[in-house]
């Protein structure tokens, strides 16, 4: 590793280094640590910041200091997503070997990376802190945490308590470390120093992650595309895009940006959305919501991001019935053409009309050939067939059936995903993995390769390669 003398080229780079020489320190006090100091030790960071009282204070302060999302939405990520967060990895083994293959007669023994240095965005900065720090530290790491800006305050408070928390346990306190004036020469500092980076947040962020040097495990851009087909349970369906489309005011990459209903079911299903809150959104009010979400046409306005309803409709300077919960845009373009195609950090949703499956997987790939491909989708069906044969020609990373997108895609108590707030989104999203990211991405691991009982041979021609394929190529 570089020394901090060699990396000191600017103040903040020297800033920056001291960080990390902290942080090493940390964490090479816990390289040999056992499996259930580990576990002991995310146990009482999670409860620092998730106990009764405090995670209300942190829920109304965190909306307080970003003014994005809402207080019901804030309180459940830290009350509720980080305690299901511990609860799917603390019977991970995590420590030592934590694979044998004995039909290859391999063992797996995990090691720690070092020093994670980790993005946390302003639309999640309540939970994403923790869920970090707690998978960098089930793998022996420790963690540097660069907040947004606009969250820099909450997110000192968050890694105080589990620095806190991790000495009267009787770990060092800079196992978890916060920038607490973060720039984006800090976070650029981080990222080149440490030895992970794991990014989440907005393009140019995770872009410049990939860009860093250092290994990175980043995120894509989310745009779920959800179809409801004609095997549906319309009731079930509606309330959960209602519930995905509100939850936190729509701050979730994973927010249902689109909805395309099947001919079949069209007119009803509308009806019940309407029913649930969702105001139809055309004409000249249309081309309002769109000036007021997109600043140039292409770029997302920071000021309606995770928004109420009625904040947007007032700065967008259109009139909306009581009881809107969000907005419904129809829509039948996809495309730099039609931004409501794209993702809108907001409570609107772009709906579509298709006259069968087929047609709703090819809007589904055209819409997230624009944005969001490999992100995730999304179908409400009763039919295994349509939910396989959309899985299987659609280009993304996760399918939620019959589930509130924004609440399940990272995991939660009703589905087995693995509970995170990093979505990998492959090849297709420009990721290194389509993971839902935890510990085992934050761990290296040596392969111990015995001899196998009895050697392996090489069949004969014939029945390696097949006649077929002999007299064809001969």
């Amino acid at each position: 590793m570089a020394t901090a003398e060699l990396i000191a080229e600017t103040p903040v780079a020297a800033e920056v280094a001291e960080l990390i020489a902290r942080s090493r320190a940390a964490q090479q006090q816990i390289e040999n640590a056992t499996q259930e100091q580990v576990d002991t030790w995310i146990k009482g960071m999670v409860y620092a910041v998730c106990k009764p009282g405090m995670d209300e204070e942190i829920a109304r302060e965190t909306v307080e200091e970003t003014q994005l999302g809402n207080y019901e939405g804030k309180f459940k990520k830290i009350s509720v997503k980080t305690r299901a967060t511990l609860m799917d990895i603390i019977h991970d083994k995590s420590v030592g070997v934590i694979e044998e293959d004995r039909e290859r007669n391999l063992v797996k023994i995990a090691k720690p990376v070092g020093v994670i240095g980790a993005l946390s965005p302003s639309t999640n900065p309540e939970a994403t802190p923790v869920i970090k720090a707690i998978s960098a530290v089930k793998g022996r790491n420790s963690i540097i945490i660069c907040p947004h800006p606009r969250a820099k305050f909450v997110n000192a408070k968050i890694c105080n308590l589990m620095r806190d928390a991790l000495v009267k346990m009787g770990a060092p306190a800079d196992l978890v470390i916060p920038i607490e004036q973060p720039s984006v020469e800090k976070t650029n500092e981080v990222m080149k120093q440490c030895d992970r980076v794991l990014a989440t947040g907005g393009t140019p962020m995770v872009k410049a992650a990939y860009s860093s040097g250092t290994p990175a495990l980043g995120v894509g851009v989310g745009n779920a595309v959800i179809t409801v087909d004609d095997t549906a349970d319309l009731d079930d369906a509606a309330e959960k895009i209602l519930i995905s489309k509100t939850l936190d005011y729509a701050a979730s990459c994973s927010s249902d940006n689109a909805v395309v209903l099947l001919d079949a079911i069209y007119d009803e299903m509308l009806e019940k959305l309407k029913a649930k809150g969702g105001f139809i959104i055309e004409g000249e009010n249309k081309t309002k919501l769109q000036n007021a979400i997109w600043e140039d046409g292409e770029h997302i306005n920071a000021k309606v991001v995770a928004q109420s309803p009625q904040f947007i409709a007032d700065y967008a300077g259109f009139e909306i019935p009581e009881g809107t919960q969000f907005f419904i845009v129809p829509e039948t373009g996809h495309g730099k053409e039609h931004p409501f195609s794209g993702e809108k950090m907001t409570v609107t949703m772009a709906l579509y009309r298709a006259k069968d499956l087929d047609e709703a997987i090819e809007l589904t790939n055209a819409i997230q050939a624009y944005q969001g491909q490999g992100h995730s989708c999304g179908i409400y069906s009763t039919s295994d067939e349509n939910i396989m044969k959309l899985a299987m020609h659609t280009k993304t990373s996760r399918v939620m059936v019959n589930q509130p997108q924004a609440a399940s895609n990272s995991g939660n108590l009703w589905n087995g995903m693995r509970q995170t707030f990093s979505l990998g989104c492959g090849s297709w999203g420009g990721n290194a993995t389509n993971n839902n990211v935890t510990w085992r991405d934050l761990i290296n691991e040596t392969w111990v390769s015995k001899p196998l009982p009895e050697h392996k041979k090489i069949p004969s021609d014939e029945e390696l390669f097949g006649k077929d394929i002999i007299e064809l190529v001969g």
